[in-house]
Parts: C-alpha cells; sequence; structure tokens
C-alpha cells in the first residue's frame, strides 16, 4: 500500500483553548486502510478528521492528502479538493427535506457538473436502497437515510471515505447494516477513516484502531483480526494514557 494520509506535528488551538484541540499529532493513513479513531468526548478525534477533510486548517504543522499539501489551498482549492477526492457522512444526514433520496444523492456530482444518473442509481441498488429513489427523507428509515448519505458522499468515486461517528443517530441493528456496508466498501479497495466512540464497532470492522486523548495520540493499533476484543482495546488504551 501506499500512503494516502499524513499530519506532520499537527497541532489545532480553538480560541480560548477549548476541547477538541490537537497536540503535535504525526500520523499516516496508507491508501486502502480501513482505520478507526476513537476517543472521548473532546479528544480531538472529529478535529483531526475535519483537518483532513480541509473542513478546517491546523494552527501549526501540516496535513497531506494524495500528495496535496492542503495548507497550501486557498478556500476555493479546498472546495474543489473535497468536491474531487472526498466523501464526508457525518452522524446527521443532513439531506435536504424538499429533494427525493436521488436528488440528495446527485448534489455534489451537479456541482461538478457531471451527468450521474447512472451511477446514482447503480450505488442506490448496491446499497439496498434502490426502491427509495422517489422518495423524500421524511418517509424514509434513519438507516435508509444515512445510506443515502453514503452514496450521495461516494458519488463523486472519492480517493477518500471519512465518517463522523455515522452510527451515531441510528439504532443498534441499522448501526450495525452501516458498519457492514462500510466494511463491504473497504473489501471493494477504499480508503476509509472512521470516527467512533464504540470500541465494540471500532474492532469489529476497521483494520485499525488509532486512540486519541486529550489531543494526542496514545496508541496505534493495527490488528491482525478484526475479532480483537473492543476490551482489550479499551485497556491498552487506559494503560497508555496513564503513562
Amino acid at each position: 500500500m501506499s500512503e494516502l494520509v499524513r499530519l506532520t506535528d499537527v497541532s489545532k488551538v480553538y480560541q480560548g483553548g477549548l476541547a477538541g484541540a490537537l497536540d503535535g499529532v504525526s500520523v499516516t493513513v496508507e491508501k486502502g486502510e480501513f482505520a478507526a479513531i476513537m476517543g472521548p468526548s473532546g479528544s480531538g478525534k472529529s478535529t483531526m478528521l475535519n483537518l483532513v477533510a480541509g473542513l478546517d486548517r491546523p494552527t501549526s504543522g501540516t496535513v497531506t492528502v494524495g500528495g496535496t499539501d492542503l495548507g497550501s489551498l486557498g478556500e476555493a482549492g479546498l472546495a474543489k479538493f473535497r468536491r474531487d477526492h472526498v466523501g464526508f457522512v457525518f452522524q446527521f444526514f443532513y439531506l435536504l427535506p424538499n429533494l427525493t433520496a436521488l436528488e440528495n444523492i446527485l448534489i455534489p456530482a451537479q456541482l461538478r457538473g457531471t451527468d450521474a444518473k447512472g451511477r446514482a442509481r447503480e450505488l442506490m441498488h448496491r446499497l439496498g436502497i434502490g426502491e427509495v429513489a422517489e422518495k423524500y427523507p421524511a418517509r424514509l428509515s434513519g438507516g435508509q437515510q444515512q445510506r443515502v448519505a453514503v452514496a450521495r458522499a461516494l458519488i463523486n468515486a472519492p480517493t477518500l471515505f471519512l465518517a463522523d461517528e455515522p452510527t451515531g443517530a441510528l439504532d443498534t441493528r441499522a448501526g450495525e447494516q452501516v458498519m457492514e456496508l462500510l466494511g463491504q466498501l473497504h473489501r471493494d479497495g477504499q480508503t476509509i477513516v472512521l470516527v467512533t466512540h464504540d470500541a465494540k464497532l471500532a474492532t469489529r470492522h476497521a483494520a485499525r484502531v488509532i486512540s486519541v486523548l486529550d489531543g494526542r495520540i496514545v496508541d496505534d493499533a493495527r490488528l491482525e483480526s478484526t475479532d480483537l476484543a473492543a476490551s482489550d482495546v479499551i485497556r491498552v488504551r487506559g494503560e497508555e494514557a496513564s503513562r
């Protein structure tokens, strides 16, 4: 595998020193990896994801994705970078209520100026939501809405797929279905970086768990088997944090 993402001595300090800052983080993600970032609220995990996505800028250090130093891009350049290279799924679905499922999925492609209806319908079929193409979000279950959000994130064939607590607004069954979907995308070659607080989901589906505490990486475990017990990851994280 080749390197896709690199953070080098990255720090992020919000005005007033609010929780969520990063403190000298250096880490790489290889192309084709499925990495989960774990940590308590305010630990900096979502901040890290936002920096990789180009949604935020570091106070110091460099963030490089696919060989591009994001710090060298202006706002228009970052917008184009996100549009062309990054798919992002959030905890909440952010679907436009006045558009159908299909129309929501097509938004990024339309911004890019491409006709992607065929790809959109193919993605919907693959994700098991082909039958809801003409339905509005209010008529969809939470799991269906999240799958629409996943399809929207994939419509431009992104180099990097980022997910911030994608199961947080779902019940257990729907959350597991979304994680199974991400696992299938990874097996198909998609690079995925996931933020989650759920150790069981992370260790069951991801091949690597990066633990963050107080803005620093305290453990980085590449799992030989995704069957590693969640309690083992929690124990290791606690031991590292106490040092």
